[in-house]
């Protein structure tokens, strides 16, 4: 997205993300690396880069076939959405008034009304989790998260898991607001995330910083 290219160009020309292009490059020339090429920058696309309201932050493309496709625990029709999303579905139906499962796993209708659904790893090799952290990834996408703690007010951030939270620990919480619980995968979802009730808070929030809800059902 041209906002996003704007603002973050500084980031294009830095060594890290030279190596990082040639290394992902190398990647997709010996193995299958997801999401395609066309849909790794899918989150800069949906909206304009001052129009962002909420980050939900997340770890690692899914690594399945056709599942990724640039935005975070969202998957394209007609994938079923994965375990992760099904319980986030849940915690929506019990929290926002009106909400039902969509019958689908593609966020994009939430990421047009400015929730940033960023990874933290923006490529994978397929059916290998994390085959691509640490190289260079995580600077770059901490360079996103910075850019918007310093740029934007009254974002409403929430972090799922120890790894989100690790890596929103930088956020100016006088500026912005935090929400956190544990992340929503099977695993971990009973310790906290089921009853958060994140999805009204961050609309109450919204409310008060002047800016419009996000309507959760729009999907």
């Amino acid at each position: 997205g041209d906002s996003w290219r704007r603002q973050l160009a500084g980031e294009f020309s830095k060594p890290y993300f030279v190596e990082l292009m040639a290394f992902v490059a190398e990647e997709r020339k010996r193995y299958t690396v997801y999401p395609p090429p066309e849909q790794v920058f899918t989150w800069t696309q949906m909206c304009d880069i001052w129009d962002v309201k909420v980050v939900i932050l997340g770890q690692d493309p899914y690594h399945g076939p056709k599942q990724a496709h640039g935005l975070c625990f969202s998957v394209q029709k007609p994938v079923p959405p994965p375990p992760s999303l099904e319980n986030i579905y849940k915690e929506l139906s019990e929290d926002i008034e009106g909400f039902t499962h969509p019958g689908h796993g593609d966020l994009t209708g939430w990421a047009k009304q400015g929730v940033l659904l960023l990874n933290a790893v923006l490529t994978v090799r397929a059916h290998q989790a994390t085959s691509h952290k640490e190289r260079g990834w995580e600077q770059f996408t901490d360079a996103v998260v910075s850019w918007l703690n310093k740029n934007l007010h009254g974002l409403v951030f929430m972090l799922w898991g120890a790894y989100a939270q690790r890596k929103g620990s930088s956020i100016d919480r006088k500026r912005h607001h935090v929400l956190q619980t544990v992340h929503p995968s099977p695993l971990s979802v009973n310790r906290g995330f089921f009853g958060c009730r994140h999805f009204s808070k961050t609309n109450e929030f919204l409310r008060k910083s002047g800016k419009k809800p996000i309507d959760w059902k729009a999907l």
